[in-house]
C-alpha cells in the first residue's frame, strides 16, 4: 500500500483517540470449499437480477469456487437497512460503506463492524489481493486508513470512480430551452426563482420545478462539505480556490448563511417549486428519481462524476446537463465516496477479499456486474462500444457505487474521451484538511443525541417545509442543551492535531 498521508492520518488519529481491540480473527482459506458471499449494496435499480447472477456464478466458480448473492439496496432503503444488519449481527460478507452512509466507513470501523484487512499478524491483503492498492490512485490507498476497531489500519477497499467531488445543478435542457433560457442562466442557488416561476406557469400546480435532495441543496448552497452523515457537522470550503480554504469545522445549523439558505428554500417551497414529500425521508428518493426519468422537473441537485451526463441522458430520454457550482475539490468525504468493507459477521472473509480483489482487477467480472449479459442487457456495435438493450431497464446498479469502473468499456453514449476527462477531473485541488476523518469515540454520546436533533429539523428546513424562524431557534436551542459546542471545540481539536502531525 502508498503510504505518504497513510501515515500522517495514523499519526494524528493516534493522537485524539485511543486504540480499541476486536476479537475477530479468520483462518487461512484454501478455496476447496464452495461458499456464498453475500454482498449489500447501495443505489440500485434492480427488479431482475437472474441472468447476471447466473453468469457471475458460473464465473466465480472457475475463478474463486465461490457463488455471489446480492442485496440490492436502493437509494431509498439502504441506510436504515444497513444499520438493521449490522446492529443484528447479519452474516452479511460484504457492505457498501461510504463517507456519507448511515454506516459510515470510520465511525464503523472503530466499532469493530468491520474487519482490518492489513492487520500485521494475519495480512488478508497481502494474501488474497496482492497488489490491489497498487491499481488505485495514492490518494484513495491513503483514504482508507483509518483508526478502527484494531488499530490505524485498512479497514475498506476504496472504489475507483470520481475521487474529486463536484457539486451541480441537474438541468432538464429541453424544458429550460422551451422556457427560453440557457445553461449559462443558471447560477446562484438565490437567483433561480424567475426561471422557477415561469416553468410553474407553464406547466400546471402539479408541476415542482425544484427537484432537490435536501442534505445536498443545502451543500450546494453553503459550499460545505460533510463531517457526519448526519450534517450535524460541515466544513465550509473556498469555491473557486479549494486548496485555500480554511481548516475550521462548524455546527450547520447554527451557520448565519444557513438562516440565509433556509428563509429561500422556505420562499420557494410556499411558491410551489418544491414537492413536499421531498421532506419525507421514506418516500422522498424515489420521487426525486420518477421526477428525473419522466422529465417532470427543470433543476435538480447532484453529486457529479465525469460521464454522468451519457448516462443520465440515456436513461431519462432526453438531454441532460449538469453545471458546476464550484470547482472539484478533493477531500476525505470525497475520497472515501464508495468503498466496500467485509463485516466481522462475514463467515468467509478470506473469500470476500479474493471477490473484491477479482472484481477491482478483472474487466469480464465488473462489466457484467455494472451492465449485465451481453446479449440481453446489452449488445456490442462493431467498434466494441456497449448499446444497451430495453433489458437495461430491469438492472440498473448504481455503476460507480461498484469498484473500479476504470474497467468498463466505453457506451455508444460515452464521450470517447471520458477516461482522459475522468483523468483531468481527479487531478484536482485538495483541501487543507484532506486525509482528516472525525473520531467520534470522545463525543459518542453528543453525537447520537445531536443526529436524532439533525433528523428531526434539517429535512424540513432544508425542503422548506417548516418556517425557519420558528423552527430553527428551537432546533439551535436543543443543539445547545445537548453539547453542540463540545463537539465543536473537540472536532476542531482533533484537526489542530491533524494538522500538527502533518507540520502545519
Amino acid at each position: 500500500m502508498k503510504r505518504g498521508l497513510a501515515l500522517t492520518l495514523a499519526l494524528a488519529l493516534l493522537l485524539v483517540s485511543g486504540l480499541g481491540a476486536a476479537t475477530f480473527a479468520v483462518a487461512e482459506d484454501d478455496f476447496s470449499q464452495e461458499v456464498t458471499i453475500k454482498w449489500m449494496l447501495e443505489g440500485s435499480n434492480v427488479t431482475d437480477d437472474t441472468a447476471v447472477i447466473e453468469a457471475v456464478n458460473a464465473y466465480l466458480k472457475e475463478k474463486i469456487n465461490a457463488k455471489l448473492q446480492v442485496i440490492w439496496g436502493t437509494w431509498g432503503d439502504f441506510d436504515q437497512n444497513v444499520v438493521n444488519s449490522i446492529n443484528g449481527g447479519d452474516d452479511i460478507d460484504i457492505y457498501f460503506t461510504c463517507s456519507w452512509t448511515s454506516n459510515e466507513y470510520s465511525a464503523y470501523a472503530n466499532k469493530g463492524a468491520y474487519v482490518r484487512l492489513d492487520d500485521p499478524e494475519n495480512n488478508l491483503l497481502e494474501q488474497y489481493a496482492p497488489g490491489l492498492f497498487d491499481v488505485l490512485p495514492a490518494v484513495l490507498a491513503d483514504a482508507a486508513a483509518v483508526e478502527g476497531a484494531d488499530g490505524v489500519g485498512v479497514y475498506g477497499i476504496p472504489g475507483y470512480k470520481e475521487v474529486a467531488q463536484e457539486y451541480t445543478w441537474d438541468i432538464n435542457t429541453p424544458l429550460l430551452e422551451e422556457l427560453g433560457y440557457t445553461v449559462d442562466d443558471i447560477g446562484s442557488y438565490y437567483d433561480l426563482g424567475p426561471i422557477l416561476q415561469k416553468a410553474k406557469e407553464l406547466k400546471g400546480a402539479d408541476f415542482y420545478p425544484l427537484n432537490i435532495e435536501g442534505g445536498v441543496l443545502v451543500r450546494i448552497a453553503l459550499n460545505a462539505d460533510v463531517v457526519d452523515s448526519n450534517l450535524v457537522l460541515v466544513y465550509p470550503f473556498d469555491p473557486e480556490h479549494p486548496s485555500q480554504s480554511g481548516t475550521e469545522i462548524k455546527s450547520l445549523l447554527e451557520l448565519p448563511e444557513f438562516a440565509e439558505f433556509a428563509k429561500k428554500t422556505r420562499e420557494y417551497y410556499l411558491a410551489g417549486y418544491i414537492n413536499p414529500v421531498m421532506a419525507t425521508a421514506d418516500a422522498a428518493s424515489s420521487a426525486r428519481t420518477d421526477a428525473q426519468l419522466t422529465g417532470q422537473y427543470l433543476i435538480g441537485t447532484q453529486v457529479y462524476s465525469p460521464g454522468y451526463d451519457a448516462q443520465a441522458s440515456q436513461e431519462r430520454g432526453f438531454q441532460v446537463t449538469f453545471k458546476p457550482t464550484h470547482k472539484p475539490i478533493i477531500s476525505t468525504t470525497s475520497a472515501r465516496g464508495a468503498m466496500m468493507a467485509i463485516s466481522t459477521s462475514s463467515k468467509n472473509p478470506e473469500r470476500a477479499l479474493a471477490f473484491l480483489n477479482l472484481l477491482n482487477t478483472d474487466p469480464t467480472l465488473f462489466t457484467l456486474i455494472a451492465y449485465g449479459v451481453e446479449g440481453v442487457h446489452y449488445n456490442l456495435t462493431d467498434d466494441g462500444k456497449v448499446e444497451f438493450t430495453d433489458k437495461r431497464a430491469d438492472y440498473q446498479p448504481w455503476r460507480n457505487g461498484l469498484g473500479n469502473i476504470t474497467q468498463l468499456p466505453l457506451t455508444v453514449d460515452d464521450d470517447p474521451q471520458i477516461w482522459e476527462k475522468f483523468a483531468e477531473f481527479n487531478d484536482a485541488e485538495g483541501v487543507p484538511i484532506l486525509g482528516f476523518a472525525l473520531n467520534q469515540e470522545p463525543i459518542q454520546n453528543e453525537m447520537a443525541a445531536l443526529a436524532n436533533i439533525s433528523k428531526e429539523y434539517l429535512d424540513g428546513l432544508c425542503v422548506g417545509v417548516v418556517d425557519p424562524d420558528v423552527v430553527l431557534p428551537e432546533a439551535i436551542e436543543k443543539l445547545k442543551a445537548n453539547g453542540i459546542d463540545k463537539v465543536v471545540a473537540e472536532a476542531n481539536a482533533q484537526v489542530q492535531a491533524f494538522l500538527d502531525a502533518k507540520g502545519e
